[in-house]
């Protein structure tokens, strides 16, 4: 079954953005960039909301900006064709290798799981990701920790009062200080007595 992820980065005290909106604490260096890059190619079709597609509508046309350089040009080729999935009840038609989402979100999920197809289903945004946690969808949490506390602003992890439990499953510390976490949801309860549970 495909796994269901959400991939952002992150200040130290937990936001995505800070309370006047801002991430441009966020910008990754040339090791973190190339890092994003191939977690990119894993994924096979990418669910976000209005504001994360319209920040993203750059990257439609970005191969025809003569600054950018290889690597940006190399990101850009691959998010370009990837199929997406747009939720917002404002927008009436979407442009790219997108789409408006026909259905709930649990249905949406739902049926791309069901479809044949390879690549995990990433879920972009802070909003859209906290209510695929609330239903319990989110199979993996990837957090790209920056050496920043900005105070307050949008969270990363979604505010539901319910416990998860998560297993590590790996760690990366990139020279800009920056800490990759990757955690997978447990699904079943952790024992008391589980050396995990330590």
């Amino acid at each position: 079954m495909r796994r269901v992820t959400y991939s952002m980065g992150l200040s130290l005290d937990g936001y995505i953005v800070g309370p006047d909106g801002d991430f441009g604490w966020t910008p990754p260096d040339a090791e973190v960039f190339r890092f994003v890059t191939d977690e990119i190619r894993e994924v096979g079709v990418y669910l976000l909301g209005r504001r994360l597609y319209e920040t993203m509508l750059y990257w439609e046309t970005a191969d025809q900006d003569p600054t950018l350089d290889d690597s940006m040009l190399e990101w850009a080729a691959i998010w370009k064709p990837l199929p997406k999935v747009v939720f917002s009840s404002t927008l009436s038609e979407v442009q790219g290798h997108a789409r408006l989402a026909s259905g709930a979100l649990a249905e949406e999920i739902e049926r791309l799981r069901a479809e044949p197809g390879e690549g995990d289903i990433a879920i972009g945004g802070a909003t859209l990701a906290a209510e695929a946690a609330a239903l319990g969808l989110i199979d993996e949490y990837r957090a790209r920790v920056y050496p920043v506390l900005v105070g307050g602003g949008i969270p990363f992890f979604p505010q539901h009062e319910r416990r998860v439990d998560l297993e590590l499953v790996e760690t990366r510390t990139f020279g800009a200080g920056v800490v990759y976490l990757r955690y997978r949801v447990a699904r079943q309860p952790i024992s008391a007595t589980s050396p995990t549970a330590k």
